[in-house]
């Protein structure tokens, strides 16, 4: 599925959490999930449930399609369906904790998913969505996440475009009021923008066909914004362009630059744009350095081939975790399908001494009634932790015999 097509199948009511709410709680009903957790960003949508109810394979997913996307016809129901991957038991745990150590992304190692899921998950919850399983799910995915990224190095070398230009920048250890030149108001320059502002420099100059927008980034960073007609007229010095916009055409010549450049300082001009905004003539004049957004790419791609191979070593990583969760998930069904049990033996026990043996007990003295019920209460109290504690090793010995 293309990335343009995920935002199709987020429920439509994303935008209102009381409605989203709503529609979540009528999807966990029909469906018969006791919990669920829903997750949407840009380039996923997510859906982790508990059922307390058999899943019979193929039926259950056409119903599945047919009761989330009902606002969809039939074609864009059997669309999502086929684009989609279903994922059960064991390998549905592996799956969200690959999720949360961003080893199933887009971009591997990027570390947004693993806030985005913890902050879906409280949402979630505030919902009345998820209880004691997914609470216990969650716990160990951010566990496996972090120490993936802690012992591998999958998250190490930037692979975003805007992030590798920053590194280029950075290189020069410019001054905090260096003058930086914007050309373009769009979503690449803003991710600039939020490099800077996060980096302190306060010198920032915005150029865009609509000095409105470049208005609004330039506010951002205290910066100031113009029309792209006014670029002619930059009387500052600049150290650093960054040109990211969508028109087919140089915008920065070399003629211009001429007209505008520093002589006396070097410059990096950064081209963020294709076809490129920047006319890479300008590369022949002393003390320019030219960055075209090919030779970011393909810096890029070797850093996204370098963060890959740890996914090995992330795999083992998770397993591990994978597998530590199932016995601890198991251990505590256990301890919720034995939870009436204390009480049970109480009942048993009051049940003994006010009805079935009464008499025998009011004959007693005090003393010796005093160190029956002593005994009593022992025995009950081990009566109470042996069940949980033989289901418990019954559960190790079968893991470690897999």
């Amino acid at each position: 599925m293309h990335l343009e097509e995920i935002g199709e199948f987020h429920l439509t009511e994303s935008e209102e959490n009381s409605l989203l709410e709503m529609r979540l709680k009528q999807i966990q009903t029909e469906l018969g999930m006791r919990e669920l957790m829903y997750l949407a960003t840009c380039n996923r949508v997510l859906f982790f449930f508990i059922s307390d109810e058999n899943i019979d394979g193929q039926s259950f997913y056409t119903n599945f399609f047919q009761v989330i996307y009902k606002h969809l016809d039939s074609s864009q129901q059997k669309k999502a369906m086929l684009s989609a991957f279903a994922f059960e038991g064991k390998d549905a745990i592996s799956h969200l904790f690959e999720v949360a150590a961003s080893m199933d992304s887009m971009v591997v190692g990027e570390r947004e998913i693993l806030r985005q899921l913890r902050e879906t998950y409280e949402k979630n919850v505030q919902m009345g969505l998820c209880s004691d399983a997914i609470r216990i799910a969650i716990r160990f995915a951010v566990e496996a996440a972090k120490k993936v990224y802690t012992f591998t190095k999958i998250g190490e070398k930037p692979v975003s475009i805007v992030s590798l230009a920053m590194q280029k920048m950075n290189a020069l250890e410019l001054e905090k009021n260096a003058p930086i030149l914007l050309i373009g108001a769009g979503q690449t320059n803003r991710l600039v923008v939020k490099f800077l502002m996060r980096q302190g420099f306060s010198n920032v100059s915005i150029y865009n066909r609509n000095q409105v927008r470049a208005e609004k980034l330039a506010k951002l960073v205290k910066g100031f914004a113009y029309g792209l007609d006014q670029l002619h007229k930059h009387a500052e010095n600049f150290r650093v362009v960054f040109a990211a916009t969508a028109s087919p055409e140089i915008i920065l010549s070399k003629d211009l630059y001429d007209q505008i450049g520093s002589t006396n300082e070097k410059c990096l001009l950064i081209d963020l744009s294709i076809p490129a905004n920047i006319d890479k003539e300008i590369s022949q004049k002393s003390g320019v350095e030219y960055l075209p957004i090919e030779n970011l790419r393909e810096l890029a791609q070797e850093n996204l081939s370098f963060r890959e191979k740890e996914l090995i070593a992330a795999k083992k990583l998770i397993n591990e975790y994978v597998n530590e969760f199932e016995i601890i998930f198991q251990e505590r069904q256990i301890e919720i399908a034995l939870r009436d049990v204390p009480e049970q033996i109480k009942a048993i026990r009051e049940h003994a001494l006010q009805n079935v043996f009464k008499n025998e007990v009011s004959a007693l003295d005090e003393e010796t009634r005093a160190l029956m019920d002593k005994v009593l209460r022992y025995m009950e109290k081990r009566c109470i932790a042996i069940p949980l504690q033989v289901a418990k090793e019954k559960l190790v010995r079968s893991e470690i015999q897999k």
